[in-house]
Formats: C-alpha cells, structure tokens, sequence
C-alpha cells in the first residue's frame, strides 16, 4: 500500500538579496554640501529605494570647511552620525553641545521632537560622514542625545559592535532592535556574521575596499541588503575594505 500524501512539506524560505550599486545612489551638490543619498531624501526620490526594512536613510555628506546645517527639526526618528574625516560641531535645544570627530559615534532619539545644528567646525578642512536614520520601535519617547568614542583598534579584521538595543550589550543604543557595526578588514580575509535577531535583515555599506557577499562583489560606496538568512559570509578582496554592517528589522 502506497503511503499517504504528507500534509505539508516544509520548505526553507530562500536568502533574497538586493543590490545598491554606488552609481545609482541620489546626489546632490550644493556647494558647501556634496551628498549621496543611498534611498529617496528631500528632492531626489526613487520609489525602489525608499528604505531597507526599517532602514529609512543613508547619507554620505561631504560638508564644505565652516559650513554645516543650521537648527532644524526632527522627531520620531533614531539618528546615527558616523564621522569619517573631521569633525562636526553640534547643537540642539536639549542644551547638549559637542564635536563629534572621527572615531565617534553619535545617537539621536528625536521622539516628541528635536531642534540641532551641524557645522563643520574646521575653517581649513572637509568634513565627511555618514548618517543614518532608522524608523523607531516606540514612538514619542523623550529626545535623548549620546555621543561615544570608540577604539578603532577593535575592529581590525573583526565586526566592532557599535551601535546595539541595549547599552550593556555594547556601543550606543537606541529605540530598535538594531545592530550596527563597523569593521576594518584586510586583505583575502574572510568574516561570518550571524542575524542578531530572528526576522532582521543585513545591509553592508562598503565604506572603503573591495568584498564579494553572496557571491556579488562590491566595491567602494556598494552596498547589498541581505535577509531571510540567518548569517552572511564576508570575503575582502586583496586590498582590504572597511565595512558598516547593519542589521535591521525588515518590518517596523
């Protein structure tokens, strides 16, 4: 007698990836301001790229010596500013005032609402950085400012955890069960990074270098966003990359 059919039949869910090639990102030059908008911001909008799970923006800013943004809003929204070469002066009417440099990491909850200014400080030399903005998981909570600075030495060849749910896991932390890390790779090294939390999705921005994630090779400013995985394999070419690695919760 032949058996009977199963039910079900399990089948794992297959890895989805999703390429986001430097030269396709939004630009924007004001002058005082060089931007690369990864997903949609103020006048350049792509309906492909509007955000990466809760992954809302993505800027790379270029800001001219003495120049920067004056005060303006924000609310609802988890801020993080990862300076790449100088410094930014900042201001907020939280009564905070600061200078982030390089090897900081700063962290913004704008919750109810935030007033800050961002200026270059130096009259001489650029300032570079990345910010990132990231949909909470509680909405109006209470404005809170952190700044935090880092050893660079701890993410040689390795993920150094910079940003975290939990301020006793590591780095700063914010409204959402987010993760991010920056790494400093040399070359022909290879690094696995396991899903912090079941459902979240990885997005790789490859700040410098060269790296082939799921068998695609991305160069200096690519990025790819991974998930229904639960890890990824990082394979730096011969030059070496440095790497920001977020991990994210594909659904708000």
């Amino acid at each position: 007698m032949e058996s009977p059919p199963a039910l079900w039949t399990f089948v794992p869910a297959m890895t989805k990836t999703i390429l986001y090639p430097a030269n396709e990102r939004g630009h924007a030059d004001h002058g005082w301001l060089d931007a690369w908008h990864s997903f949609s911001f103020a006048s350049w909008y792509d309906p492909k790229k509007m955000h990466f799970g809760v992954l809302r923006v993505l800027n790379d800013d270029t800001v001219a010596p003495g120049k920067g943004f004056g005060m303006h809003p924000h609310d609802n929204m988890e801020i993080i500013t990862i300076p790449l070469e100088g410094a930014l002066q900042h201001k907020d009417n939280m009564g905070n005032s600061a200078v982030v440099q390089s090897g900081d990491v700063q962290v913004m909850s704008a919750g109810t609402g935030i007033l800050h200014s961002e200026f270059n400080p130096d009259q001489h030399a650029r300032t570079k950085l990345l910010q990132i903005w990231l949909f909470p998981n509680k909405r109006d909570v209470t404005p809170r400012y952190d700044q935090i600075t880092l050893d660079v030495n701890d993410r040689m060849d390795k993920f150094q955890q910079v940003v975290s749910p939990d301020a006793k896991d590591g780095g700063s932390w914010i409204h959402q069960d987010a993760w991010f890390h920056l790494g400093k790779f040399g070359g022909d090294h290879k690094e696995h990074y396991a899903v912090k939390k079941t459902g979240n999705g990885i997005y790789v921005f490859v700040v410098e270098g060269d790296v082939t994630i799921e068998g695609q090779t991305l160069n200096k400013r690519d990025a790819i966003g991974v998930w229904d995985t639960d890890a990824i394999d990082v394979t730096t070419g011969s030059s070496g990359a440095d790497l920001l690695l977020m991990d994210v919760p594909m659904s708000a």
